[in-house]
């Protein structure tokens, strides 16, 4: 998996992607982080990148002709027309469903960290095939988006994580959040691990980690029980 991540801080990647699993993929090989510097493809001596909107309004706009060329140019080295990604408060929420869709459909994709108010409206008509926000509020660019993503993905590339863990057992992989766990010692500070959990019976183990699930679903989220996340069942598959 190749990710492009065009941005105005090429130095900030692949930052926290580079400690833990996504670290240990990136030095196996099985993931290359490729930062793109949008001002290398700007058409002044001060690297601008930015403009003035049509119309006026406070902030600046992101121009189309860096952002065009630095896509051209990925996709002329590349080879292919890499699909591009663009980081937006106005994308659609980005849910466990989409991390697992980037991490089937494509080896290669291109990231674009918005910043300013936004992007070339032409930009986003000619060259961008999805948007994804992470969450209802409004950050100062997309990198912090792009490292949630593609962390997201790479966790389920096969072989990043090792044998003993599952993405699909994962809050959201079966429509709801994952359950509680324990670990030694089995009493601490007068806290008592559940005897269930040390009965060594392994359905009703089971049955009791999909009750918390369902329990953990309704106390935090209850909206995934409605239809479940991504319109699947809920975790308990009511």
């Amino acid at each position: 998996m190749r990710f492009y991540v065009i941005t105005i801080f090429p130095d900030l990647f692949p930052g926290p992607l580079a400690a833990g699993v996504t670290g240990k993929a990136i030095e196996a090989g099985k993931v290359e982080i490729v930062p793109v510097d949008l001002r290398d493809f700007a058409h002044d001596r001060h690297r601008t990148v930015d403009d003035i909107p049509y119309g006026g309004g406070p902030g600046m706009v992101m121009k189309p002709e860096p952002l065009f060329e630095a896509v051209e140019s990925i996709r002329e080295r590349a080879g292919s027309r890499v699909p591009v990604v663009f980081l937006t408060p106005k994308g659609k929420p980005f849910a466990q469903s989409d991390a697992r869709a980037l991490s089937d459909e494509n080896d290669a994709w291109i990231l674009v960290c918005g910043r300013y108010r936004g992007v070339d409206e032409r930009f986003r008509e000619a060259l961008v095939d999805r948007e994804y926000s992470i969450g209802d509020f409004v950050m100062s660019g997309g990198e912090i988006p792009a490292h949630a993503i593609m962390d997201a993905v790479i966790r389920l590339l096969p072989g990043v994580l090792g044998n003993d863990e599952s993405p699909g057992e994962d809050s959201f992989s079966r429509g709801g959040l994952d359950g509680v766990y324990y670990t030694r010692p089995q009493e601490y500070r007068g806290l008592e691990v559940p005897e269930v959990l040390r009965s060594g019976h392994h359905g009703e183990i089971e049955k009791w980690r999909e009750s918390r699930s369902r329990a953990e679903t309704e106390r935090v989220r209850p909206d995934l029980l409605e239809g479940g996340q991504d319109g699947r069942e809920g975790p308990s598959g009511d």
